[in-house]
């Protein structure tokens, strides 16, 4: 029996063939025509004034950072279930990632969490919109207003998501996507920072490029420290082509999310919830095991039966690095780690198979 992967990309080699071989024709790999045509498509569809591409969201969140001018001894408050990169930026500026618990059902930042972390020490926000999901995403913009910091949104999941008919890269302050290969949109490795602030897209002109900015007689001036964060044109001209049709994969992602929970909710299986007025891009499928199932043994199970399933992600406050250094865990973000799993979500899986492998490996799994 085939193996059932747990992401396939969407986008093939027939679809970028062309426009790849005249790249290679003209000898141009960065800073070419395919690199600014994607950063102006990604504006046009997330409303977003600017972009900036990046090697990662990891890139693009801890040049956001630098960009606000985090410090040692400042504080930024971070979702606590989330992969370790939203917390890792923070510490590698010598600063403390404050973890705030999130939602059961929505897995996102709980805003009475975010309150509560507030001090004077709190110089940014980094909400994670977990598995693509923004649920809360403006409530979260309204208090970091309210308390006047700059809100960033870790979006690496959420391209294609939106929150009250507002599209993701166009709701917080900053916004930091992901095209890594299991991400709805792949460059291979890559990422993207959005904004409105003309004054930030200039640095960040600057910053992303070395710090260079214009000329000083035959060479570059180069006016302040700067990074070499630059997405090239083949990975440009693939995030073009997966841009073009990504409200139909969104699309087809949620008819594949609605086939599962018929199949799964009379197990016991529980849903990630989204808000009414959500569009969720479903970058990953995530459900919350029934109670009395050993969710590690489940996944076990599944990789026997040939089906590839995950963890939905971590409680960064319990990873054994955050958890000796600040002795702060989280009990929502723990308890999702320990009972979310993550299931195989594209066109064409053979759903009605993983749910009866995950029926039958769950009742062994008690």
């Amino acid at each position: 029996m085939s193996q059932i992967r747990l992401m396939k990309p969407y986008i093939g080699f027939d679809e970028v063939e062309a426009e790849m071989r005249q790249i290679f024709e003209s000898g141009i790999f960065t800073r070419g025509q395919h690199v600014e045509a994607f950063r102006k498509e990604i504006c046009a569809y997330t409303g977003a004034r600017h972009t900036h591409l990046a090697t990662s969201a990891t890139t693009a969140l801890s040049v956001c950072l630098k960009l606000i001018g985090i410090e040692p001894g400042d504080e930024v408050v971070v979702s606590d279930f989330s992969f370790p990169a939203t917390a890792n930026v923070v510490e590698d500026l010598g600063a403390r990632p404050v973890f705030a618990d999130v939602s059961l059902d929505t897995y996102n930042m709980l805003p009475s969490a975010l309150r509560a972390c507030m001090s004077a020490k709190t110089k940014a926000v980094i909400a994670v919109d977990a598995f693509g999901n923004p649920s809360g995403m403006h409530e979260i913009a309204a208090i970091c207003k309210e308390y006047g910091v700059p809100f960033i949104e870790d979006a690496a999941c959420a391209i294609g998501s939106s929150e009250q008919g507002v599209r993701v890269g166009n709701i917080a302050d900053l916004t930091c996507f992901s095209f890594h290969p299991r991400k709805l949109l792949t460059t291979g490795e890559g990422g993207a920072i959005t904004t409105n602030r003309d004054d930030w897209s200039a640095w960040f002109d600057v910053k992303l490029n070395h710090g260079a900015s214009g000329m000083l007689g035959y060479g570059l001036d180069f006016i302040e420290q700067g990074y070499n964060y630059r997405l090239s044109e083949p990975q440009a001209l693939m995030g073009r082509v997966q841009l073009r049709k990504l409200d139909e994969i969104v699309a087809e992602r949620n008819e594949v999310r609605s086939e599962y929970v018929r199949f799964l909710a009379s197990a016991g299986f529980i849903p990630q919830q989204r808000a009414s007025d959500v569009v969720h891009n479903v970058q990953s499928l995530v459900f919350r095991v029934p109670e009395g199932v050993d969710r590690d043994l489940l996944i076990g199970g599944l990789r026997e039966d040939g089906i590839e399933t995950t963890i939905g992600t971590y409680c960064l406050s319990d990873t054994t690095y955050y958890r000796e250094r600040y002795a702060d865990v989280q009990r929502h973000a723990k308890r999702l780690q320990q009972e979310t799993i993550t299931l195989p979500c594209y066109q064409g899986v053979d759903v009605k198979r993983v749910c009866e492998a995950i029926v039958r490996r769950g009742i062994n799994a008690r």
